[in-house]
């Protein structure tokens, strides 16, 4: 116990100067610096500029066809289909026949048959085959077959160009043979 009372009384003496160091140090200068700044300092508001003046827009045309009705548009695209004489357009309410659901770029003729009187062509395409004559379509682009041959298929295929009008193009698909 005799050491606790030996720090006790100097402990106690050091706590005042403690707290006296605590005081001011300086910031009364500071607070009249500030207070000197902002006299001397002129205050600057700067005056709005006045809103600008809003002229509605009246709108005069209310007799006239609405640009975005429904039927306005249908009755455009009806005017395009009577007025599209076309030679090349395809029959697009015709039944599709099975090889017309594939590319002709994997469409692969791998042989040809010969019933009396008709000639198929043997094709295949996604693994399996199909018989396919004169007449018949194949391929996307409604491709009509024209002419089978011992090696190639003539096809005439019917595709839109950028103007949007109907175009014939020709195209071949020959025989494939197997090389062991």
């Amino acid at each position: 116990m005799s050491k606790v009372r030996v720090w006790g009384k100097p402990a106690a003496l050091l706590l005042p100067l403690l707290l006296v160091a605590c005081g001011d140090s300086g910031t009364q200068e500071v607070r009249q610096w500030m207070d000197q700044v902002r006299r001397e300092t002129p205050v600057s508001i700067h005056k709005l500029s006045p809103p600008k003046t809003f002229t509605p827009f009246t709108y005069n045309e209310q007799n006239q066809v609405d640009p975005f009705n429904p039927a306005k548009l249908s009755t455009a695209i009806a005017q395009q289909q009577a007025h599209d004489t076309s030679r090349f357009k395809p029959d697009m309410n015709r039944r599709r026949e099975p090889l017309e659901g594939y590319p002709l770029d994997t469409i692969q003729m791998v042989g040809i048959l010969e019933k009396p009187g008709t000639r198929w062509a043997i094709l295949k395409a996604d693994k399996a085959v199909y018989q396919a004559k004169v007449g018949n379509y194949v391929g996307q682009n409604f491709g009509l077959i024209t002419k089978i041959s011992d090696t190639e298929v003539d096809i005439r295929e019917v595709v839109q160009d950028a103007s949007g009008e109907w175009v014939e193009r020709k195209a071949k698909l020959e025989l494939q043979e197997n090389k062991k």
